[in-house]
């Protein structure tokens, strides 16, 4: 039940209040993304944690000029592999065998597979895939904030270019995806605060086949 009354406390915080949130929450929070579930448990996705005024100065115009992006206190932003390389899925293999203390023998097949398959499709094929790999992440996030009592607003309204260059994720292999502030909520401000949450009713939204 804890889950549900946290999604339910939850809401797409309009206003912040510029207080800081301990950085136990956020390790908290980062850490429940790292152990997010992903395709194949390639991880193709980074985290980048912003907290410099002047960075978050610079990324306010590119994003509708939405107050959270200054007025939060953590701005995390999910960069996803611009494509699928044999180095990258070898590197990904290599550690996660290391780490199990494999030899590279047992997973070779599984590893080729992934390697034939996705080297075989664009880039742009490739980066919806491990974009869509950080969204799974980013509905982890948005649960372990809330459990944390953090607020978070999970933004897409933003030139994704621009934040690009902004934080040089092209020379990282890296774009972004989306942008997650984190803070706590201006109860004074945030004309959403106090709205029911609403959502589609189960008969409508469930159906058993």
């Amino acid at each position: 039940m804890q889950v549900l009354e946290n999604l339910n406390w939850r809401y797409a915080t309009k206003s912040m209040n510029g207080i800081s949130v301990p950085q136990e929450k956020v390790d908290y929070i980062l850490e429940a993304v790292r152990l997010s579930a992903s395709s194949s448990g390639l991880q193709p996705y980074e985290i980048l944690v912003i907290t410099d005024p002047e960075v978050k100065e610079r990324i306010k115009p590119i994003a509708w000029n939405q107050s959270q992006i200054t007025d939060a206190s953590h701005i995390l932003v999910f960069a996803a592999w611009d494509n699928y390389t044999e180095e990258r899925i070898n590197s990904v293999f290599k550690y996660n065998n290391e780490q199990r203390g494999l030899p590279d023998a047992v997973t070779d097949e599984y590893r080729n597979k992934l390697l034939q398959s996705y080297t075989a499709k664009t880039a742009e094929e490739n980066f919806t895939h491990t974009a869509k790999q950080a969204y799974i992440a980013l509905g982890t996030a948005l649960i372990a904030a809330a459990e944390q009592k953090v607020d978070s607003t999970p933004m897409e309204g933003f030139d994704p270019v621009a934040l690009d260059e902004i934080l040089d994720l092209k020379s990282k292999g890296l774009r972004s995806v989306i942008v997650l502030p984190l803070g706590y909520r201006n109860e004074e401000d945030d004309w959403l605060v106090n709205m029911k949450k609403v959502r589609t009713p189960k008969e409508k939204f469930v159906t058993v086949i």
